[in-house]
C-alpha cells in the first residue's frame, strides 16, 4: 500500500507532500491541473525511463520518493537476492534525477540499478492506463487472467523454471553441435598438423647440438690443420712449449738454496707445464676426433633444415615451442573425440527436460481447460453489472505440440457487444467505453489471486457516464474491499463520489510560475468539488444538492 508520496522539483510541481490511505481513493482535477504529472513520476519510481525535460526548470535536481506499506507482501526473498535491508512493514524507494542526465534510484536508502527498482515496483504498484487497453489482445495477459483464475501458480512456476532451463539446454546443445560442425575440417587439420610435429621425433635440446655439429663438419679441414699447428708448437722435443717451460722451471730450481725468493715462482712454473700437458692432452683428443664425415654433415644439414622449416611454418622460435604447440593439438583433438559422449549426455539432458517440461504443460492445460467456463461467467457477470447485458465472451482453448513459454495451450477471447454481431478478438471490435468496462472486470478478476497491491486507474472511465461510470466505481470499490489499495484518477462525479478518500490536483499562479498542488479534501470541500464536477464553474444549489445524494449525505 502506497503511504506516501513525496515529489520536488518535478515538472509544474516545486514541493509536493501527500498520505495516501487504504481502500478506495479517486484523484480529480480539471484537464491540465497536473494529474498526468503525478501518474509521470509514479511511473519514474517503477523504473521507466528518465526525462531531463521533467526537472522544474531553474532546477538542476528532481526526487520522487515513496513510502510503502509491504506487511501483507512476502518480499524477503526479493531483498534477500539482491542484497537489500529488509523491513517486513515498511519500503521506501526513491529516484533522483540530475539535469546532466544522470539518474539515480534507491530501496530503503540503498543504491540499486533502476532495473532492481523496476523489478520491485511489480511487486508493489499497478498503474492502469489507456495504452494497457491493448493488452486486451495480448496473450501473456489472456493467459495471465486464465491462470489466475485457474489458482494454478505453483505449476505455471514450476513449468515456467523447467521450461527455461530447457530452453537453455537446448541452445547449449544447438551450439555445441553447430560448433563440432564448424570445428570438424578444423580438428582434422590439428591431426595433421599433430603428425607432422609428431613423425619429425624432435627432441628439447637437439638444434643447439645439431648446429655445433654442423659447424664443426663443415670447417674439419680448418679445424684439424689449426690443431696440428697448436699440438706441434707445444709438443716439439727441441723448441716446444713444454719443453722449453720444463727447463726454465728447472733453471729455476737450481737456485732455490742460493737464491730462495724463486722458490715459489719455480712451483708455479711447474703447475703452468702440468695444465699445459693436460692441454696438450685434450689437443690430441680433439685431433683424433675430428674427422670429416661427408654422409654426416648431409645428415646434418638436412635435419636441421627440416627443422628449421617446421619452425618456420608453425610460427615457432624453438623445438620447445613446437612440442608445447603438439600439446595444445594434442588436448584440442583429445576434446573433440570425448565431443560424443558431451553430445549424447546433453541429448539425454535435454529430452528428460522437454518431457518434465512437456508433462507440466499438460498439468497446466487440464487445471486452465477447467477454468475457461468460471473465466466466461466471471466476465459476463462483470460486464452485465457494469451495463452490457448482451455481451458474448467466450476462451477459444486449442493444444499445439510444441512447447511454449505458455505451455501447449494457444488461447484467443473473443468477444461481442452484441447478439447478433459475430465473436471477434476483442479489442478489434470493443469501442472505447466497451473496451475500458472489459479491462476493469479483467482487472477485477486479476485482483482476486495476486498479492495486496497498490493499483492505480488512469481515467478508465473513458467513454463511460451516468450510471454506468457509478458501477464501474462500485467494482473498483469491491476490489478495494478485497484487500488492494485502489486510486482511481477520474473526471465522472459518479466515480468521485464513491471513494473513501478524494484528493483534488490543481495549479496555482504566482508572479513567478504556474504550480501543481495535490490536498486531501474534507467533507464539506468534497462536496464542493463534486458540484463543481457536475456544473462547472458556476456552482448551482441544485449541483451542491446533487453531490449529497451521490455522497449520500
Amino acid at each position: 500500500m502506497l503511504r506516501h508520496l513525496f515529489i520536488k522539483n518535478y515538472a509544474l510541481i516545486e514541493s509536493l507532500d501527500i498520505d495516501f490511505h487504504r481502500g478506495f481513493s479517486v484523484i480529480t482535477g480539471e484537464t491540465g491541473a497536473g494529474k498526468s504529472i503525478i501518474l509521470g513520476a509514479l511511473s519514474l519510481l517503477l523504473g521507466e525511463r528518465a526525462d531531463t525535460k521533467a526537472i522544474k526548470p531553474g532546477t538542476s535536481k528532481c526526487i520522487i520518493e515513496a513510502s510503502y506499506d509491504t506487511s501483507v507482501l512476502d518480499l524477503k526473498s526479493f531483498f534477500e537476492e539482491n542484497e537489500l535491508e529488509y523491513d517486513a512493514s515498511e519500503c521506501i524507494i526513491r529516484r533522483e534525477l540530475y539535469d546532466t542526465g544522470k539518474t539515480r534510484a534507491f530501496i530503503n536508502d540503498t543504491p540499486v540499478a533502476v532495473s532492481v527498482l523496476k523489478a520491485l515496483g511489480v511487486h508493489l504498484l499497478d498503474i492502469h492506463s489507456q495504452h494497457q487497453n491493448l493488452l486486451l489482445n495480448n496473450r501473456d495477459f489472456q493467459f495471465k487472467v486464465l491462470d489466475t483464475v485457474a489458482g494454478n501458480k505453483d505449476i505455471s512456476d514450476a513449468y515456467s523454471a523447467v521450461y527455461k532451463e530447457y530452453q537453455e539446454t537446448a541452445k547449449k546443445l544447438a551450439d555445441f553441435e553447430n560448433s563440432l560442425q564448424s570445428q570438424k575440417s578444423n580438428n582434422e587439420f590439428r591431426i595433421f598438423q599433430l603428425r607432422q610435429i609428431d613423425e619429425a621425433n624432435l627432441k628439447p635440446a637437439e638444434q643447439e647440438e645439431l648446429e655445433e655439429e654442423s659447424k664443426i663438419l663443415n670447417n674439419t679441414g680448418e679445424i684439424k690443420e689449426a690443431l696440428f699447428k697448436v699440438e706441434q708448437l707445444m709438443s716439439e722435443e727441441e723448441n716446444g712449449i713444454l719443453e722449453r717451460l720444463s727447463n726454465c722451471s728447472s733453471l729455476l730450481n737450481s737456485l732455490s738454496d742460493i737464491f730462495p725468493r724463486v722458490s715459489s715462482l719455480s712451483e708455479r712454473l711447474n703447475s703452468c707445464s702440468i695444465e699445459l700437458d693436460d692441454i696438450q692432452k685434450d689437443i690430441s683428443h680433439f685431433l683424433y676426433q675430428v674427422n670429416f664425415d661427408p654422409e654426416r654433415q648431409i645428415y646434418v644439414n638436412e635435419r636441421l633444415d627440416s627443422i628449421i622449416a617446421l619452425e618456420n611454418k608453425y610460427h615457432k622460435g624453438s623445438i620447445q615451442e613446437l612440442l608445447d604447440y603438439a600439446e595444445v593439438l594434442r588436448n584440442e583433438i583429445g576434446m573433440f573425440i570425448d565431443s560424443d559422449e558431451t553430445l549424447k549426455k546433453m541429448s539425454e539432458e535435454k529430452k528428460a527436460l522437454y518431457e518434465k517440461a512437456y508433462s507440466l504443460a499438460q498439468s497446466l492445460s487440464a487445471s486452465r481447460k477447467e477454468a475457461i467456463k468460471k473465466v466466461e461467467n466471471n466476465i459476463k457477470e462483470h460486464l452485465a453489472l457494469l451495463g452490457m447485458p448482451n455481451i458474448r465472451f467466450e476462451v477459444q482453448h486449442e493444444r499445439q505440440e510444441q512447447l511454449s513459454k505458455n505451455g501447449i495451450d494457444v488461447i484467443r477471447f473473443l468477444f461481442s457487444a452484441n447478439k447478433d454481431m459475430p465473436l471477434q478478438d476483442m479489442a478489434s471490435i470493443a469501442s472505447g467505453g466497451e473496451i475500458a468496462r472489459v479491462m476493469l472486470s479483467l482487472k477485477a478478476i486479476l485482483s482476486s489471486g495476486v498479492p495486496k497491491q497498490t493499483l492505480i486507474f488512469d481515467e478508465i472511465d473513458t467513454g463511460v457516464s451516468g450510471r454506468i461510470a457509478e458501477k464501474m466505481a462500485l467494482t473498483m470499490k469491491s476490489i478495494s474491499d478485497n484487500g488492494h489499495q485502489v486510486i482511481s484518477i477520474t473526471h465522472l462525479p459518479q466515480i468521485a463520489a464513491k471513494g473513501d478518500f478524494h484528493y483534488l490536483v490543481y495549479k496555482e499562479d504566482s508572479k513567478k510560475a504556474t504550480l501543481t498542488h495535490i490536498k486531501q479534501l474534507q467533507q464539506e470541500e468534497r462536496i464542493q468539488e463534486i458540484a463543481h464536477m457536475l456544473s462547472g464553474s458556476n456552482i448551482t444549489e441544485s449541483a451542491v444538492s446533487n453531490a449529497r445524494d451521490l455522497l449520500n449525505l
